[in-house]
């Protein structure tokens, strides 16, 4: 059945062949987009909703977060709050939990996320394994992850786990846990960190999962600076996550590839750690995406929203690059031409604000402007 959406006060497409369009409508027709314009143009169709002069642009791709976890860490929270440094370290406590609970109570926590970010306008979700860091959690995080979430990445090397040899961990990972997982993912990650996992160490991990034709995606530059960027440009990484503490070589390296460079907002503020220079990357001419990192520990945010409102208030991006690093930039990041966009042939993610533009997302912060939602077409709020 085909919807014509009309009465769009302001069309944000991220199509250059079709910009940015006032007094606009759009059809979608099953779960794609079937034609995009003036509303004066729009063609007949089977159903017909008015959205009263609000702003529609395409659903959030949310390309970094970490949603297969059982367990809570409040404390942790707190005594972050109370002084206490970010490290790494803290993964360990919901590596227990995670080990600990059920298929189904894994299960159950991940589409609750999930429903809770598609309802604030996230229609494209990429999550990891790597709370399990064992051969079978891994595999059954994986599993898991494929039944819920669009993208799934790996993400064996989050952490060495406590009594493990680290030189050790890295062969489990590059063998017969990247054989246990490699049918359930697209994408393996490392987190290439002072506390986790170093350059070499990264490197094996990186080039065993690419011998296994699995996308690149690298952690790097989180606590301060590393060789996580360099190495995710050299190996052809499709993006570096964090890169809160960049050298100007980094920069450079960035501006020159075709490495997405995705920020996390939420995570620096939760970690009191210098918000990353998006202003830097933007001018050099870097692609930049913008992600919440859900996760327990770090960020346990899944509203993009906030993100977009953090970039324009705090981190000097423009109202329309900051949308733009939230659903194209994620899109870039995740190699995916279908979503991030409304154009013919997309898939049909739609989110209208209950708002006439998108400057209101960091006009108004904090205020739930999010009116209606579909998901490849069908309608989730």
């Amino acid at each position: 059945m085909a919807v014509l959406i009309t009465g769009i006060g302001e069309l944000t497409t991220n199509d250059p062949a079709l910009g940015r369009l006032t007094d606009a409508a759009l059809v979608v027709d099953r779960d794609k987009i079937a034609w995009v314009g003036p509303a004066v143009d729009a063609p007949d169709a089977d159903e017909r909703v008015d959205v009263e002069g609000r702003a529609v642009l395409p659903g959030w791709v949310d390309s970094h977060t970490h949603l297969v976890f059982a367990g809570d860490r409040t404390a942790e929270f707190e005594a972050r709050m109370a002084g206490k440094p970010y490290t790494a370290g803290g993964i360990a406590i919901t590596v227990g939990a995670t080990r600990e609970a059920s298929d189904e109570q894994l299960a159950a926590n991940l589409r609750r996320h999930v429903d809770e970010a598609a309802r604030q306008g996230t229609t494209c979700l990429e999550t990891k394994t790597g709370y399990g860091l064992t051969v079978a959690d891994e595999a059954r995080s994986a599993r898991i992850a494929g039944e819920v979430a669009d993208e799934v990445t790996f993400l064996g090397a989050h952490l060495v786990p406590p009594g493990v040899d680290a030189e050790s961990y890295v062969d489990l990972v590059c063998g017969e846990m990247l054989d246990a997982v490699a049918e359930s993912v697209r994408w393996a990650d490392v987190f290439c960190e002072t506390g986790a996992f170093d350059e070499a160490q990264s490197a094996r991990v990186l080039k065993a999962a690419a011998g296994r034709g699995l996308g690149l995606r690298v952690h790097g530059n989180q606590l301060g600076e590393g060789p996580g960027v360099r190495l995710a440009v050299e190996l052809g990484a499709a993006s570096v996550d964090h890169c809160t503490y960049l050298s100007d070589a980094d920069v450079e390296a960035l501006a020159a590839s075709g490495t997405v460079a995705t920020l996390l907002p939420a995570c620096d503020l939760s970690t009191r750690q210098a918000l990353a220079p998006a202003r830097r990357l933007l001018d050099a001419g870097a692609t930049v995406a913008l992600a919440s990192n859900a996760n327990p520990g770090s960020s346990y945010t899944t509203s993009m929203a906030f993100c977009v409102a953090t970039a324009v208030l705090q981190m000097r991006m423009t109202i329309e690059e900051a949308v733009w690093a939230a659903t194209a930039g994620g899109a870039e990041a995740l190699r995916r031409e279908d979503v991030g966009v409304l154009r013919p042939g997309a898939r049909a993610d739609v989110h209208v604000l209950d708002a006439p533009s998108v400057t209101h997302l960091a006009y108004r912060p904090g205020v739930p402007l999010t009116k209606s939602v579909w998901r490849a077409g069908e309608r989730v709020r």
